[in-house]
């Protein structure tokens, strides 16, 4: 019997691999990338969201102030030309007037302020377009304490300065029974007394309040306030008041009804980001993030409208 003749492997023929008992893990494609590309999207739709509420409470928020101004001062000056402005807690209709409601106009001459127009309420959703008139008080020009509202940081800031007025600096004030001028007679905080009303046929007060700016970081003592007290020795007569007011418009409170409609908000981002991912799967990531980009900037403008009601009223 011959001996097989043993022929030598081509050179750079690899050898088999010896036989293993053990088979080779099995890796399913794409595992490794969706989870890749769920993380990236979630992290790039939080940094749009987080930057444009930054910029939107800081800077873009008094374009809406502004804007919302302009809209309520038409309203308003209609209504004095009309004469159904309200005098009091009730409208024209003898209904309740409804939060967001002009109620009266406020100038500030020394704070470069003029027609500033003051809304009914002072809950966080109502000083988002100017300052606001605590419903359980007079309205502004009527005889008695009448109190105003205003924030001193974002959307437009309008009570950004008042801690700054002087004693004997003027405020006006048109309401629907006419004009009427204050005069700031002390700049107080909490507790320090509060001055009595001053005399006359029918004495009323202007107490402006804002958040207060004295010291460093104060926005991390939502608790401060401070106070501008401003009297007439006449004013006009007082309508209705509402007995009471809730503690979302009290001072540097915040307000949960716009609470529901943010959890909605979130969900949409979060599908948002769900979406993303699975588009980037089969499209160019420029053209995902194209379409993609505007609709995170729109919810998260929603969004920062929502938080700031959570937020204390007059920062």
């Amino acid at each position: 019997m011959s001996t097989p003749t043993l022929v030598p492997a081509p050179a750079g023929t690899a050898r088999p691999a010896p036989p293993s008992s053990r088979p080779p893990r099995q890796i399913r494609a794409g595992e490794p990338a969706e989870t890749l590309y769920l993380v990236s999207s979630a992290c790039t739709v939080l940094v749009i969201v987080s930057l444009w509420m930054l910029l939107q409470m800081l800077v873009l928020s008094g374009l809406g102030e502004s804007r919302a101004q302009h809209l309520l001062y038409n309203q308003y000056r209609t209504q004095l030309a009309t004469e159904t402005a309200p005098t009091g807690a009730l409208d024209f209709d003898g209904k309740p007037v409804a939060e967001g409601s002009p109620v009266a106009l406020m100038s500030i001459p020394d704070l470069g302020l003029h027609d500033l127009v003051v809304v009914d309420g002072t809950a966080s959703g109502d000083l988002l377009v100017g300052p606001g008139h605590v419903r359980s008080t007079p309205l502004p020009g009527n005889a008695g304490t009448s109190v105003v509202m205003g924030r001193r940081t974002t959307y437009g800031a309008p009570f950004a300065k008042i801690a700054d007025l002087q004693p004997g600096a003027p405020i006006d004030v048109v309401g629907a029974q006419g004009p009427v001028t204050y005069t700031v007679t002390d700049v107080r905080r909490a507790g320090d007394p509060i001055p009595p009303l001053p005399t006359g046929k029918a004495p009323a007060r202007l107490v402006l309040v804002t958040a207060d700016s004295s010291g460093t970081l104060s926005l991390l003592h939502p608790h401060r306030v401070v106070y501008v007290d401003a009297d007439v020795k006449k004013a006009h007569p007082s309508g209705p008041v509402f007995p009471a007011v809730g503690n979302a418009e009290l001072p540097m409170q915040h307000d949960t009804s716009g609470l529901p409609l943010l959890v909605l908000l979130l969900a949409l981002v979060a599908a948002l980001v769900v979406a993303v991912s699975a588009a980037r799967r089969h499209l160019r990531d420029a053209l995902v993030w194209l379409v993609a980009a505007p609709v995170a900037i729109a919810l998260a403008w929603a969004v920062t409208d929502q938080v700031m009601r959570l937020l204390p009223n007059l920062m």
